[in-house]
């Protein structure tokens, strides 16, 4: 039986690992080739055994690309890198999917705030996708078959304690997803999805200004209420669970799919109900 996303192509940025690994295993599953996007040289290793895995289990092309999305010259090598890798030998090419999952957060109170840190995380956040689907846009269907999904957060919308920075990032890319659904509208739908804490180093990593203060949001929750068997999160109140990768990267390979060809311009909000409670 066909695929339902089978022969297509997709860019996933910050794919080596977190919820990038699980959208790619998501699409993977459903027959579409990808471009593993990472930045770090550390990452090599990994994005290589992920590769081999999705290639292995879905018998798809999966070519693993090293390229720093915070660069201005990042976006349009990876782009190059990836037309030279999935080109058909009549030369044609054409990019189906982009997932602007890349991210980075250097969280700190506003006394705290730098400008190399509010550079660094807006060259990430914000321009690389930016760049990235200029740089993609020649290459995007002509028919509305194109689907961009942005990886959004709450905190866009939510004001968490020292995310002055991070949350800006994620308001502008909400922002941009809004714009580009009218620019882009005879290539492909743009949508955003916005979790809220999702398992793994990331949100562990925050500080404790911020765990508590984000600790009733999580509490009020619907979907985070822990159910038994449940691994419990040192980084969250007790009783309550993260969203895992694969959660996040249904509602994205949803988004992908031929039946939300009429969802565009939106912000989805895959965060367990807590916007819905603000």
């Amino acid at each position: 039986m066909s695929r339902p996303l089978e022969g297509k192509l997709a860019i996933i940025t910050g794919s080596s690992r977190g919820i990038g690994a699980a959208i790619a295993e998501n699409l993977a599953s459903k027959g579409c080739n990808i471009a593993l996007n990472y930045t770090s040289p550390s990452s090599t290793s990994i994005a290589n055994d992920l590769a081999a895995q999705l290639t292995s289990s879905h018998n798809i092309k999966v070519v693993p690309i090293q390229a720093d999305i915070g660069s201005p010259e990042g976006p349009a090598k990876l782009v190059q890198d990836v037309k030279s890798a999935f080109s058909s030998s009549d030369n044609t090419f054409q990019i189906d999917i982009i997932i602007n999952n890349a991210g980075i957060a250097q969280n700190a109170l506003l006394s705290d705030v730098t400008i190399p840190q509010f550079e660094a995380t807006y060259r990430v956040n914000v321009l690389g996708p930016l760049l990235l689907v200029q740089a993609a846009q020649p290459y995007l269907p002509k028919d509305r078959s194109g689907r961009i999904v942005n990886i959004s957060s709450v905190s866009s919308s939510t004001g968490f304690v020292t995310q002055s920075v991070y949350g800006g990032t994620k308001a502008a890319l909400e922002a941009m997803t809004r714009t580009w659904s009218r620019e882009l509208a005879q290539n492909a739908t743009v949508n955003a999805v916005n979790p809220g804490p999702v398992e793994g180093p990331m949100y562990a990593s925050n500080a404790e200004v911020f765990l508590e203060g984000i600790e009733g949001w999580i509490k009020h929750t619907p979907l985070m209420k822990a159910q038994a068997g449940d691994v419990k999160d040192e980084s969250l109140p007790d009783g309550t669970r993260a969203a895992r990768t694969g959660e996040i990267a249904g509602v994205v390979g949803m988004l992908c799919g031929t039946e939300a060809g009429w969802i565009t311009g939106q912000v989805v909000c895959a965060n367990g109900g807590m916007v819905m409670l603000q």
